[in-house]
């Protein structure tokens, strides 16, 4: 099997099955919001997009955040924790982030869409493999000049590593995640957008059997949740 890397400037030329990453936080967030009870999650660009749907689903709610930020109007942030004891059955979701959502946005040539964090990494890995494909491309949303990314980065080698069925140790990339620029933010008690709590359930490495997969339907992108 061969891997692909992207970042979020040049995902739109990645083909084939794709797997958009965003440990830190939208898609740990999406996967803990799926465990909520969610229907499924409807990924936008912008906030304005975002407001716009809202009015036109029926039972829906939007999260995300611009910069890290709570957004006036969002029904909530950009946080797994947020979704401990919240029942969300019978909601659909709406979700616009900085980076996470806009790499799947972006990934327009992908036959087969998928997000991930580390809590779904497992589940990713085995649906890929019943897909027996050549080729995996990796759109690594962190990514980017100055050492960000390694995180998401982090991610993706674990996945090509049970791809490629090694035995694999988890906490050395557990252990890179905590020291990449984002994770030290998590570690900053001044940075009140940024909990320690958050940062742990990141790390949950499969904690869900689900993998999370993206179509386009009439023009809108709809992630759900699916068991294997």
């Amino acid at each position: 099997m061969k891997f692909h890397h992207f970042n979020l400037e040049n995902c739109e030329t990645a083909i084939g099955v794709v797997v958009v990453i965003d440990v830190l936080r939208a898609f740990s967030t999406a996967a803990y919001a799926f465990s909520a009870g969610v229907n499924e999650i409807y990924l936008v660009s912008t906030v304005e997009d975002a407001f716009r749907q809202r009015d036109k689903i029926k039972n829906s709610r939007i999260m995300g955040e611009v910069d890290g930020l709570h957004v006036d109007g969002f029904d909530y942030g950009n946080s797994p924790h947020q979704f401990d004891g919240v029942n969300l059955s019978g909601i659909t979701l709406i979700q616009r982030t900085t980076s996470g959502t806009q790499g799947v946005v972006r990934s327009r040539g992908a036959d087969i869409l998928i997000t991930t964090g580390f809590c779904t990494a497992g589940a990713t890995a085995d649906f890929i493999k019943s897909l027996s494909p050549m080729e995996v491309s990796f759109a690594i949303i962190g990514k980017r000049a100055g050492g960000w990314g390694d995180e998401d980065q982090a991610c993706a080698d674990y996945i090509e590593s049970l791809l490629l069925e090694e035995r694999v140790d988890p906490e050395p990339f557990i252990e890179r995640v905590k020291h990449s620029i984002p994770g030290r933010y998590f570690l900053d008690q001044d940075l009140l957008e940024y909990p320690l709590k958050d940062l742990d359930y990141c790390l949950k490495i499969d904690q869900f059997e689900f993998v999370m997969l993206v179509k386009r339907t009439y023009g809108h992108l709809r992630m759900q949740s699916s068991k294997l």
